[in-house]
């Protein structure tokens, strides 16, 4: 008879769950080397879900490998660590390249010598070939220079010693063994790794399958046509909680007859509900009352999202913390019942005078069943950082609510986004309020026009805009965002901004939580 409860060894994707035990191994491998971000992990999944790799052992990770596919130029050149995995994210993963990249691979020392890590390779090998790419390269540590530095002086005459197998590197000569071939020394490819002085051999693995002479069309496993609906939304006085439900109500309503996956509402929507006192209220009041509608919004959206099968992004609501600090917060509605948070990174002079609001920092993209989305909340698409850390970690579409009283604050809030569409080849949706609210400090007037926006190039519309408002009217635009175009655009469009990035100059760090 069968044993059924014996404990089994499973090779399988990356899920998200799995990051603390992912962090776990990289601290027990790598002493002192800080660990992946939460971001950073979720990135890599995002680009390239299927080159995110672990072993798991009744019910422990125990091994796990990270890579994404480059392009022969990038790939096969001197390069460092930083620059080739975009700052750890994978950013750089390229659908159309020819080479399987390893960023990283790990085996928990207490399970090694039991084969982990052969299965990893194992796996990799049968990605490079289901994908019919040219091979398998990555940057392979040489722990051993450091102690022979003074029989063998230079990296390349090490490597050749290693080579012709006078001396054995735990690396190399392992790789070597395993049927990779050392290509070209870098320098600094990790500077941190002091046993090899900084240093990487380029290893690369070829594909026997591969047909040198065959094109290979490559098409990523992504959601392609998404349909956004985006609320110029009117900001009118109102007599109850119910008022307002029933106007947010209908335009989701109207989304979800015209089957759209998003439906996006403004920043401060809530607002309006300052106005069923029909008195001026002063700052510290204002929030006290709108505090009392926290809990219904949140109970309201929520229900919408999974009875008109929408995902809602439900505009901003002032939220105390649990420090008692005053955030201006976007709540995300998923359509499979999900609740997500982003709070407002750069709070405006204005708000920070009314409000004493302060500023979060967290930014990380929210995975929907229509591919990672991000949020940048007004003020935030000012500042360009914030989007491309955003599309570092996967983001295709970024919202962005937004309050304006006059036409030149709304026109900072859409050249920025728009800026921002184009330097990160990315879809911008931004939705605002319109009408005024006359007892509601700091809401007295509006100004917008809320749009859809996308890259310039030939497969978006001429002028960059898919769909848009009239200025100051209370209504919605609607349009289909491809995300095969952007991925096409991307990689071999008139211009492509983000491949194009000089990773060896500069680069986004997140200093945040």
């Amino acid at each position: 008879m069968v044993d059924s409860t014996k404990k089994k060894i499973i090779v399988r994707k990356t899920q998200f769950s799995d990051a603390n035990m992912i962090n776990d191994i990289v601290q027990k491998c790598y002493p002192g080397v800080p660990p992946y971000s939460l971001d950073a992990l979720k990135a890599q999944i995002n680009h390239f879900p299927e080159g995110q790799i672990v072993v798991e052992f009744d019910g422990v990770v125990i091994g796990f490998c990270i890579t994404f596919i480059t392009s022969e130029k990038e790939g096969l050149k001197p390069h460092t660590w930083k620059e080739i995995t975009g700052g750890g994210y994978a950013s750089r993963h390229d659908p159309l390249g020819s080479y399987l990249y390893g960023m990283d691979i790990c085996v928990d020392p207490a399970y090694r010598g039991k084969k982990i890590g052969e299965r990893l390779y194992n796996e990799r090998r049968k990605l490079c070939q289901k994908f019919k790419l040219k091979g398998i390269i990555f940057g392979a540590r040489i722990p051993g220079f450091a102690k022979k530095k003074k029989t063998y002086p230079t990296p390349e005459l090490y490597v050749e010693a290693v080579k012709s197998r006078i001396i054995r590197d735990l690396t190399i000569s392992f790789q070597m063994r395993n049927g990779f071939n050392p290509v070209l020394v870098m320098k600094d490819y990790l500077p941190s790794d002091h046993e090899s002085l900084g240093y990487a051999v380029l290893m690369r693995w070829d594909n026997p399958l591969i047909d040198t002479q065959g094109n290979r069309h490559y098409s990523e496993d992504q959601k392609d046509n998404v349909r956004i609906c985006t609320i110029n939304f009117e900001q009118r006085r109102i007599s109850s909680f119910e008022e307002f439900q029933s106007i947010a109500e209908y335009f989701i309503g109207v989304a979800a007859d015209y089957r759209c996956d998003f439906v996006v509402f403004p920043e401060f929507v809530t607002m309006s509900l300052l106005s069923i006192i029909n008195r001026k209220l002063d700052p510290v009041q204002s929030l006290e009352h709108l505090g009392q509608f926290t809990e219904p919004f949140i109970k309201f959206m929520n229900e919408a999202a999974v009875k008109y099968n929408i995902n809602i992004i439900g505009g901003t609501h002032m939220v105390r913390d649990s420090e008692g600090l005053m955030k201006n917060v976007c709540h995300i509605f998923l359509r499979d019942g999900a609740i997500h948070t982003q709070d407002k990174i750069h709070p405006t002079p204005s708000e920070k005078e009314w409000w004493d609001v302060r500023g979060g920092d967290k930014l990380s993209v929210i995975n929907t069943d229509r591919g990672p989305i991000g949020i940048l909340i007004c003020y935030d698409s000012e500042f360009p950082e914030l989007a491309r850390h955003l599309v570092d970690q996967g983001a295709k579409i970024i919202f962005v609510p937004f309050a304006t009283d006059t036409r030149q604050g709304y026109l900072r809030v859409r050249y920025c986004s728009h800026a921002r569409a184009i330097e990160n080849q990315c879809y911008m949706v931004l939705s605002g309020n319109t009408g005024n609210l006359p007892r509601v400090q700091n809401m007295d007037i509006n100004y917008a026009q809320s749009c859809i926006l996308t890259p310039s190039d030939f497969p978006f519309a001429k002028d960059g805009i898919a769909a848009d408002t009239d200025p100051n009217a209370e209504m919605v635009a609607i349009a289909d965002l491809s995300i095969r175009d952007l991925i096409k655009a991307r990689n071999n469009g008139t211009v492509m901004n983000l491949k194009d990035r000089r990773h060896d100059l500069y680069s986004v760090s997140w200093n945040g939580k």
